[in-house]
């Protein structure tokens, strides 16, 4: 069983965000990071 986590970390985020809108900045910020690090591992 494989699952990605692009959309997983993006459901989690979404939801943090719809609890706590002063997150938003934050989420976002290490959504990038997580994907970016994640795209030069190749994953």
């Amino acid at each position: 069983m494989t699952i990605t986590l692009a959309p997983l970390i993006a459901l989690i985020a979404g939801i943090l965000i719809l609890l706590v809108p002063r997150l938003l900045r934050f989420i976002v910020g290490i959504y990038l990071i997580v994907i970016g690090v994640l795209g030069l591992l190749g994953y």
